[in-house]
């Protein structure tokens, strides 16, 4: 059943005529009380008035989508989970915009936003870049709007948004400390590797990582932080230059794209025992990498999944005025090594 704004009044201790100006935007009233008016107002699944007639009248709902990375291996899984999805909602008479974003760029990332605002979407998914005006933006979109948004792959905190579909990150990274503690038996150093030290996705593996390794495995110590930009060719030069300056290094973590530098490095610099290497992502190159020995384990986040979920989140919230159970829905962290490809 539809909640009412009856429903809301009761629950929240105040007039009829109170949440309807908070819900609208209209009229006189405390910030703090419509703020909290609102919040209950998402949580209980209330549907605004014009997205109901919208439904109604047989409108067509738009539902946008928006991506970083375009370009990476690991957006092949997502992508198809998305096609997927577009073509079951596309029966329902659902249309899905899909926005690519390059890299992780906040100029890229708002005009996608508005853009696909302009063509009148009544619900969007998003790999926010973590930035103040993404922030803000979203906000306007979800309050002023009444335009409900779900982040997927990466999140923004600060945000009313409905739910995040990924990988608990910061888990990942304990995860892929304690593999390398376990292949290294706690000491010597390790070199790690991320994308855009502006992508919150990156910055939580790493934060974990580095937290693991400090509280599991006081004796090894972190050989440096770099930045790659998911480029392979800056991924070989990183490893090269450390494994060339830095002795000791038997144990390397990349937690982006371009991991396929790390076998370039290895090839090029003709070690005799390679360090220890963790990857993220079950792409064609990365089992490839296992296969040949190049890396010992990756960590998969099932980006299918991560496509696939936020359209029909929105979908069954748009339609059928049903939220997700829990805020954050995680998909699995799945450790892959070459026997179990």
């Amino acid at each position: 059943m539809a909640v009412t704004i009856q429903q809301i009044a009761e629950q929240a201790g105040v007039s009829r005529g109170t949440v309807d100006r908070a819900l609208n935007h209209r009229g006189r009233i405390n910030p703090q009380v419509a703020e909290r008016i609102c919040q209950l107002a998402d949580e209980m699944g209330y549907i605004p008035r014009k997205r109901k007639k919208a439904v109604s009248s047989g409108k067509k709902l738009k539902i946008g989508i928006i991506t970083q990375l375009a370009k990476s291996s690991f957006m092949l899984e997502v992508n198809r989970g998305i096609e997927k999805a577009k073509e079951e909602l596309q029966e329902h008479g659902i249309q899905v915009l899909l926005k690519e974003g390059v890299s992780v760029d906040e100029e890229e990332q708002m005009r996608a936003i508005e853009e696909l605002e302009a063509e009148g979407i009544d619900g969007l998914a998003v790999m926010p870049v973590d930035c103040e005006r993404i922030r803000m933006k979203l906000n306007a979109l979800m309050e002023e709007k009444q335009i409900p948004v779900v982040t997927f792959n990466s999140d923004i905190v600060g945000t009313r948004r409905v739910c995040f579909v990924g990988m608990d990150n910061r888990k990942s990274g304990r995860t892929a400390a304690g593999l390398m503690g376990i292949l290294t038996g706690g000491t010597g150093k390790i070199l790690i590797i991320t994308g855009y030290f502006s992508n919150h996705v990156d910055n939580q593996r790493v934060d974990g990582f580095i937290e693991e390794i400090k509280n599991a495995y006081p004796q090894m110590e972190i050989a440096g932080v770099h930045g790659s930009f998911d480029e392979t060719a800056e991924v070989e030069r990183i490893v090269e230059n450390a494994l060339m300056n830095t002795t000791g290094i038997n144990g390397i973590l990349v937690v982006s794209g371009g991991q396929a530098g790390v076998g370039m490095a290895f090839e090029k610099l003709k070690i005799d025992r390679r360090p220890y290497v963790i990857i993220y992502d079950q792409t064609p190159k990365n089992e490839k990498a296992l296969r040949e020995n190049t890396v010992d384990f990756l960590i998969d986040q099932n980006g299918y999944v991560q496509g696939y979920q936020p359209p029909h989140i929105l979908a069954d919230l748009l339609v059928k005025g049903i939220r997700p159970e829990k805020e954050f829905l995680f998909t699995d962290i799945n450790i892959k090594m070459k026997y179990n490809l």
